[in-house]
């Protein structure tokens, strides 16, 4: 099993960060820092769409990004909101897309947009951050 690049580590403010290995195993890796992060913010109702989130997020990565590694950054915004992300050194957007029913992929996108309350991606000089905001019971 991949190892984290970087231990998790809790930043300054209410923010979760981690560095992994661009592979798809990273994702159990993210989903259990998601788990975390909710259950210290005391927001387990978050927990259950953001390990879907972050998962199809690290996917994208995992499938589109450069290098090595990608960082996952889960963010207490305020009282009732996260946001979830994944930033990666790859300046190409995501796009979301409508998959047929024989193609195995392309309905990631779709299922964060479902689920988010809001999702996008800010552009870095370095690559970009792909992110979904997440809003439970305030």
């Amino acid at each position: 099993m991949p190892q984290p690049t970087t231990p998790a580590r809790q930043t300054g403010r209410a923010r979760y960060s981690e560095t992994l290995p661009r592979q798809p195993e990273s994702a159990a890796t993210a989903r259990r820092l998601l788990h975390a992060a909710c259950a210290v913010w005391g927001l387990n109702d978050l927990a259950e769409d953001g390990a879907l989130i972050v998962s199809e997020l690290v996917a994208n990565a995992v499938q589109h990004a450069r290098r090595e590694s990608i960082r996952v950054v889960i963010d207490h915004r305020d009282a009732a909101r996260v946001r979830v992300g994944v930033a990666d050194l790859s300046r190409a957007r995501p796009v979301e897309h409508e998959a047929d029913g024989s193609e195995e992929g392309g309905r990631g996108l779709r299922l964060v947009a479902a689920l988010a309350a809001d999702w996008g991606t800010d552009e870095r000089r370095w690559g970009k951050i792909v992110w979904a905001d997440l809003e439970g019971r305030g």
